[in-house]
């Protein structure tokens, strides 16, 4: 296997655009070396098969969505962070999009599923510490049901926007803060 970093993460960012244009059926060593512009034969030099490419995927995705350090630095607000979450996730639409084909591809693939459990479970578990530790409000119940809640925004905004047209984004993410991690309940039990 080739160990290019930069051309590994170039074909894996154009695994995600054939993901999420074509779905995963469309996912092939072949469209992926197509969609980079690379010679025919390159991303099996990077990916033993398609399933390893899968994997990479999603780890790839996570690094492409890592939230700007400025964001989070000076005082911290949920509400904020999560609009910033919104726009970064319109801004890598792709991204989004390959990961819930991800998720879709994991329920017909059991060793993608546990691949995706696993991973997912660490970054939920790592979303909640992060914000139990930065002291924002709410205890860890409220964390998961605000990530739950959020998840299905984003769905529905990447999915059917329209549906949204008539609830503006801001005020159901300033809504759900409120209601889900109210001012003076911080704590980590739940």
């Amino acid at each position: 296997m080739r160990q290019n970093p930069e051309r590994r993460a170039a074909l894996l960012d154009a695994a995600i655009e054939v993901l999420a244009r074509e779905g995963s059926r469309g996912l092939t060593l072949r469209a992926v070396d197509k969609e980079a512009g690379v010679p025919t034969g390159t991303a099996s030099n990077y990916f033993a098969d398609r399933a390893q490419m899968l994997g990479q995927i999603l780890r790839r995705t996570r690094e492409r969505l890592v939230p700007d350090q400025a964001a989070l630095a000076g005082p911290l607000d949920t509400a904020a962070l999560l609009r910033d979450l919104v726009d970064r996730m319109r801004r890598e639409r792709s991204v989004h999009i390959a990961m819930l084909e991800l998720r879709l591809e994991g329920t017909r693939r059991p060793e993608l599923q546990q691949e995706l459990a696993a991973f997912q479970g660490l970054e939920l578990e790592a979303n909640v510490t992060w914000h139990l530790d930065a002291g924002l409000p709410g205890d860890r119940t409220g964390v998961v049901l605000l990530y739950l809640a959020m998840l299905g925004l984003i769905v529905d905004d990447l999915t059917a926007p329209e549906l949204l047209a008539r609830y503006p984004v801001d005020g159901l993410i300033d809504t759900m803060v409120e209601r889900l991690l109210p001012e003076g309940s911080a704590g980590s039990g739940g």
